[in-house]
């Protein structure tokens, strides 16, 4: 193909849309309310939308990798968010060092698993 690829955006669920619209926008995405259950959540040039939709196997075998610039100072980011304290199904793990580069997870307030990470 010709054409370059400008962006690509995964459709996510929510088992309860207004606590995952709160928590995105915790997190640093702006929300651009496309319908009253749809909306994109971007941050810089990266989005994604997020849906007033659930089906627990989906979204429980969901995961998301998002590449960050510097995975140490994101994870200092993470937790001045108090992520945990205000959605009690939110779940952070730490950074680990592979091979390949570092990642940290974090488990949205569904349940999706989200990997923050460079590589080297």
């Amino acid at each position: 193909m010709i054409q370059s690829v400008k962006s690509i955006r995964p459709f996510i669920g929510a088992e309860n849309f207004e606590i995952s619209r709160n928590f995105y926008k915790d997190l640093g995405f702006e929300e651009i309310v496309l319908d009253p259950k749809f909306s994109l959540f971007k941050r810089q040039e990266t989005g994604f939308y997020l849906q007033d939709y659930y089906a627990k196997d989906w979204i429980e075998n969901t995961m998301i990798f998002m590449e960050v610039e510097n995975t140490d100072e994101f994870w200092k980011e993470l937790l001045t968010l108090n992520l945990t304290e205000k959605y009690h199904s939110v779940k952070l793990t730490p950074v680990r060092t592979m091979e390949w580069g570092k990642e940290c997870f974090v488990h949205d307030p569904s349940g999706i698993l989200w990997h923050f990470g460079e590589f080297f």
